[in-house]
């Protein structure tokens, strides 16, 4: 009787200890893989950590991305343990992304445009850029956007995307600036003074770097003035200070030399024609009152009376 209920019973019990050591491997199998998981997260923060062109924000996606590929490989592995058909799981896993990535597609370019900007660094955190139309000091660069203040303090949020595919001008990443100051003198004055007193006042501030060295050039003879180009360099956080210093003081060393300034003017020349023969050939002098018409008016009143 004992010998039939164990003969009986053998079958269950096999099972059951076929599926304990499947429930014992895939434990062990879960340890494992989390150890090794974050194993490799930690050997690859430290192997990014050490290039200077990876942010914090990427070295930390980057890391968890990593961390989290390895762990679901680790559940795949684990439900071919209990002999689940992991072909069809990878399957529907694949489908399913395929549609995620189909519906956040603007996003997942956000995300990419946000991981190239934080590898190649274009700019950094305090910068003063000009990009997508969008001008302003960078507070913030995520994966998805970027936040901007601008000069009048306004808070400003830009996509990646749109900041990844534009031309960004960075004023503060270069430790020197050129200034170039335009100054136009009348037509009258004395030019080679004005350029003696303009170089003597670049001289004599000290925020002007000695190399390379400044500049005073006539860059224009525009229709009221002579224009006088003062070019020269200076450190980064002195170029607004000095162009606003530079263009009081250039005004005043000049009234004081009696040097002016003109504003836009125009010369009209008036010259004495013979009069139509309305008037019976009087000049336009001896006429009280004559129409003169353009050649557009004219033309115009030809062709209505066609």
């Amino acid at each position: 009787m004992t010998s039939e209920i164990f003969n009986s019973a053998s079958p269950l019990i096999a099972l059951i200890i076929d599926y304990a050591l499947d429930v014992v491997g895939a434990v062990l199998l879960l340890i494992a893989g989390w150890m090794v998981a974050g194993w490799v997260q930690k050997h690859t923060a430290r192997m990014l950590g050490a290039v200077e062109r990876v942010d914090a924000t990427l070295l930390s996606f980057v890391t968890q991305l990593v961390r989290y590929s390895i762990l679901i490989l680790v559940m795949v592995a684990v439900l071919a343990q209990f002999g689940v058909q992991t072909t069809s799981i990878i399957a529907v896993l694949g489908a399913a992304g395929l549609a995620v990535g189909l519906a956040l597609q603007g996003t997942l370019a956000n995300i990419a445009a946000g991981v190239l900007l934080l590898f190649l660094r274009p700019f950094k955190i305090g910068e003063y850029i000009d990009a997508g139309g969008v001008a302003g000091t960078v507070r913030e660069i995520g994966l998805f956007a970027t936040e901007f203040e601008s000069y009048d303090g306004i808070f400003v949020m830009v996509p990646n995307s749109q900041l990844a595919s534009a031309a960004i001008t960075n004023y503060s990443r270069l430790p020197t600036r050129r200034l170039d100051l335009v100054i136009g003198i009348s037509y009258g004055d004395n030019m080679n003074q004005a350029m003696t007193v303009l170089n003597d006042l670049l001289v004599h501030d000290d925020r002007i770097l000695k190399e390379p060295a400044h500049q005073v050039m006539v860059k224009e003879l525009a229709d009221s003035s002579v224009n006088l180009n003062l070019r020269c360099w200076t450190n980064r956080q002195d170029y607004w200070s000095l162009l606003f210093d530079l263009t009081k003081q250039a005004k005043e060393r000049l009234d004081k030399h009696g040097i002016s300034i003109p504003f836009p003017q125009r010369d009209v020349h008036l010259f004495p024609t013979e009069a139509p023969a309305a008037t019976g050939g009087q000049s336009v002098s001896d006429v009280d009152e004559v129409e003169y018409t353009t050649p557009e008016r004219r033309q115009t009143e030809r062709e209505e009376s066609e």
